[in-house]
């Protein structure tokens, strides 16, 4: 069992950035990975990036093209932190941490997710 509580999530204007973070606790020493999706309202939940346990590997939808970075805390590999820049208005969505036990490279079928934090791009 994984849990996670994202923070950082607000209001931000076109071409601007902003960091949201995730704290994860997990009740075994199994190790995880982290990721987040997002879900705009009327369309479908996407897959935005993810990060392997020791940080090394990351992966990122296409859609993120160099202007998200995701990170995992080096020291604290339960702190997980999405750099966004140039943000456009389209990044409005509700974002969620998830996690799960599987290996790298997962896009899809986490396993454990957040309760999501609201991203609002103002044009």
């Amino acid at each position: 069992q994984v849990q996670l509580l994202e923070a950082g999530g607000g209001l931000v204007q076109a071409g601007g950035s902003l960091r949201i973070s995730c704290a994860a606790a997990s009740h075994t020493a199994k190790p995880y990975i982290l990721g987040w999706f997002r879900q705009a309202p009327g369309k479908e939940r996407e897959f935005v990036a993810g990060v392997s346990w020791n940080g090394a590997d990351t992966w990122y939808g296409d859609f993120v093209k160099g202007r998200f970075t995701i990170v995992r805390d080096s020291a604290k590999k339960s702190l997980m932190y999405l750099q966004m820049n140039s943000l456009k208005s389209e990044d409005t969505a509700v974002y969620y941490c998830v996690a799960d036990h599987a290996s790298s490279w997962l896009t899809d079928d986490y396993e454990y997710w957040g309760q999501g934090t609201q991203v609002t791009v103002s044009s």
